[in-house]
């Protein structure tokens, strides 16, 4: 099975991957719709992208980068667990966030 996943990328990502600054990507994904499932699809069709939002060796989340499924944070949940169902069927997006830090 193949979910059409809504993705919002920072502009900073976007403008890297040369993506018009329009809001959501569609994202086709196969399979079981997990953060990793994402991330997989969104370096595959911009490959400007691969490393920016994980390491590619270990392929943890880099540090700084935040991801929200019904606006919920689900940046320390397994990158493998699938995401709600809402997401899955397109109804709410996948949001990915730089976050900043100081004081």
């Amino acid at each position: 099975m193949t979910a059409t996943v809504r993705v919002v990328l920072p502009a900073s990502l976007q403008q890297l991957a040369k993506i018009s600054p329009d809001g959501e990507i569609d994202l086709a994904v196969a399979g079981t719709v997990s953060t990793c499932a994402i991330i997989d699809m969104l370096e595959r069709r911009y490959p400007a992208l691969r490393g920016t939002m994980r390491d590619q060796d270990s392929k943890r989340r880099r540090r700084f980068i935040r991801f929200f499924a019904c606006q919920q944070d689900v940046s320390h949940q397994a990158a493998d667990e699938p995401l709600p169902r809402a997401v899955v069927e397109g109804r709410e997006p996948f949001i990915i966030i730089g976050a900043i830090a100081g004081g």
